[in-house]
């Protein structure tokens, strides 16, 4: 049954992993793609009106990524994956057929510039595959 998952779950695991895939952007957005994100999304980061909410923002996604972890947690209690190779393989295949399509598909309809495409498709495959490493290497 799907409910006896809760009794084996090391919420510790999902927690550090979401912490890391927040960090992860982080890096990814300050340091790494900062210009080519702003100039290919568009944002005018001088606007004060582009800053409201960004506590709000940054809340909300640090709980898609717990969300995110938690499911990986799933997948790999489910399919006994442990191990970082493990993790490795599960971030890679949820980070590009779910998330880095998602996004592919978004891009289609919004004409973003296809960089902007890259940028953030590859910011979560590389997410959920640090997730995904934390969360099974942590289940040995």
């Amino acid at each position: 049954m799907l409910t006896e998952f809760f009794n084996d779950i090391n919420w510790i695991s999902i927690l550090v992993g979401a912490i890391a895939y927040f960090a992860l952007g982080a890096i990814w957005y300050s340091f790494l793609f900062q210009k080519k994100w702003i100039e290919y999304s568009g944002i005018n980061i001088d606007d004060p009106n582009a800053k409201k909410g960004v506590a709000a923002i940054m809340i909300t996604s640090f709980l898609m990524m717990l969300i995110t972890a938690f499911g990986l947690a799933i997948l790999s209690h489910y399919a006994d994956l442990k191990g970082w190779e493990s993790g490795v393989k599960l971030g890679l295949l949820t980070g590009v057929c779910f998330a880095f399509t998602s996004i592919a598909i978004n891009m289609l309809y919004e004409r973003k510039h296809r960089g902007l495409y890259f940028i953030n498709g590859g910011y979560q495959i590389i997410g959920n595959i640090i997730a995904a490493v934390i969360i099974c290497a942590w289940r040995i």
